[in-house]
């Protein structure tokens, strides 16, 4: 069996890898009027939407919840669902997580180049939000910038991660994608990138599921010592 190539890059998801933010929120509330809300639970936003496009999540949520009409319906669902999120995100419900801005800060010190790839329309937005110091945001860390485009394929398709890979110079197999759903965790293997996942939800067996190579809690969890070897592993227990 020929070895793995050694890794050099990383692309990053941003909701729920480096960003909490009012996505799911917003998907719930935007329900009303056509279900309970309360039943959009965690569990449900991570296995139908999360990582998707916006109206393919929609229309997921809408069929995974019983709603009649769900392909039809969707479209407005998917609307009003980011007129709430805008608001959300105007409010302040956006909060970076400590652990994913010291593991970006880590890649960079190794002089990696990196990437942010999210389906979310909103994610640069969400992402000018957070200050890293010297008058630099979250959004400036990054050599390339895949969010909000519009594919031929979304996750699980790997489109989106070949793109980023492309645009840092870098072969798909030398590039690991940090990921908190299995969509996103697919889409990577299919692209033969190594796949991280981050289970912050309690979610780690659906990631493992989906193909994740490691799945960590935390970014603090990620061996940086191995990274410099070009290889993904956990920290030694």
């Amino acid at each position: 069996m020929n070895p793995l190539p050694l890794l050099t890059a990383a692309i990053f998801d941003v909701d729920g890898v480096l960003l909490a933010s009012p996505h799911e929120r917003a998907w719930r509330e935007a329900l009303q009027g056509l279900t309970e809300p309360e039943r959009f639970t965690t569990a449900l936003y991570q296995a139908a939407v999360a990582g998707k496009p916006r109206l393919s999540g929609a229309r997921a949520a809408l069929e995974a919840l019983g709603v009649p009409d769900a392909e039809k319906r969707a479209p407005a669902y998917a609307e009003t669902k980011q007129k709430r999120l805008v608001a959300l995100i105007h409010a302040g419900h956006v909060a970076a997580f400590p652990d994913a801005l010291r593991f970006v800060q880590a890649i960079r010190a190794l002089g990696w180049p990196m990437a942010v790839a999210s389906s979310s329309k909103n994610a640069n937005q969400m992402m000018q939000t957070v200050a890293v110091g010297a008058g630099r945001t979250l959004f400036d860390m990054f050599g390339a910038n895949d969010c909000g485009r519009t594919l031929t394929h979304g996750k699980p398709a790997p489109e989106i991660f070949l793109l980023a890979a492309t645009a840092l110079g870098v072969e798909p197999t030398c590039c690991f994608v940090a990921e908190d759903s299995p969509a996103g965790i697919k889409a990577a293997r299919a692209g033969g990138m190594r796949a991280l996942g981050v289970a912050r939800l309690g979610d780690a067996a659906g990631l493992r599921a989906a193909g994740a190579d490691i799945v960590v809690t935390s970014l603090d969890e990620v061996a940086i010592d191995a990274l410099k070897q070009g290889r993904l592993k956990r920290c030694a227990p």
